[in-house]
């Protein structure tokens, strides 16, 4: 296929040298960021968008995307595929896919997960949302960029996908955490504690998979000083998206509505920006019952 790749930060540069490595013809356009080998450069977004059968965006949140569509629509043909990978609130999603149904576009919201790291090897999962005849115009390409894709309904369900589950994500890494440090002052061998967990009723992604303990469990950012891999920042961002949702569905979210909490306080007023989600953990080591 003929595709433009509008956003090529740390995430979009892979996903696009996977394409042009599947013998796509990818032409890429970044206000900062290079583009990667074999990747031909454009020199706006609308030049990027022209001429394409399908075009795929990796932005950093909705107002930047509803700009970018308002500029890519017009310059797109009828019946070529728009696939957002950027995570964004679920209105704006929407508001996009709408725009672009009514200029003749095949519009899909695909939020992912897997990293960088899944960026880079092509496994990430992707969670879509759109009609099924958009979703099949860009199945070809998430079989390229990752290992699975979900569609998930509609346009926006895509977006509401990935919010609900990092918000479980983010959930459970706070309580992980917690526990941990709970186990610290209780006596109680880390290595322990995740024999028993990782094979009992606590076990979860963040325990099993990911666990915020250094020398515990698999290889995971704890033991490369947590550098991160999904940056606690991502998280805030995704934690605020649930609860901007929530407020939207008149849900009652207390313990998203907590983490968001949190994870504000370390990112902004700690030591969190710049740092793994999962440093969390040696932020409970430092605190006290009072606080």
């Amino acid at each position: 296929m003929k595709i433009g790749f509008i956003g090529l930060g740390n995430m979009g540069a892979p996903m696009a040298a996977n394409l042009v490595a599947a013998g796509h013809q990818v032409t890429g356009f970044d206000l900062a960021a290079p583009c990667p080998d074999g990747v031909a450069s454009a020199a706006s977004a609308a030049e990027c968008a022209a001429g394409q059968d399908v075009v795929i965006t990796m932005l950093p949140n909705g107002a930047i995307l509803r700009s970018v569509a308002a500029e890519i629509i017009p310059a797109m043909g009828a019946g070529a595929g728009f696939v957002d990978c950027s995570t964004v609130d679920v209105e704006s999603a929407r508001a996009v896919a709408a725009d672009a149904e009514a200029a003749g576009l095949l519009p899909v919201d695909a939020p992912v997960s897997g990293g960088i790291g899944g960026a880079a090897a092509g496994t990430l999962t992707f969670m879509a949302g759109g009609s099924d005849a958009a979703f099949a115009k860009a199945a070809p390409l998430f079989e390229v960029m990752g290992q699975k894709a979900v569609h998930c309904g509609p346009s926006g369900n895509g977006q509401a996908a990935k919010i609900c589950n990092n918000m479980i994500l983010g959930v459970t890494m706070i309580a992980t955490c917690e526990a941990f440090a709970l186990a610290d002052k209780l006596g109680l061998d880390r290595q322990k504690m995740f024999d028993v967990v990782s094979t009992s009723s606590g076990y979860s992604w963040s325990m099993n998979a990911y666990c915020p303990a250094p020398g515990v469990g698999p290889k995971s950012p704890a033991d490369n000083g947590y550098k991160p891999g999904f940056a606690a920042d991502l998280m805030l961002k995704d934690l605020r998206l649930s609860q901007q949702a929530a407020e939207a569905a008149d849900a009652d979210t207390p313990l998203g509505r907590h983490a968001t909490d949190l994870y504000r306080s370390f990112v902004e007023d700690e030591d969190g920006s710049g740092r793994d989600f999962s440093a969390m953990l040696p932020r409970f080591e430092k605190r006290h019952r009072d606080g």
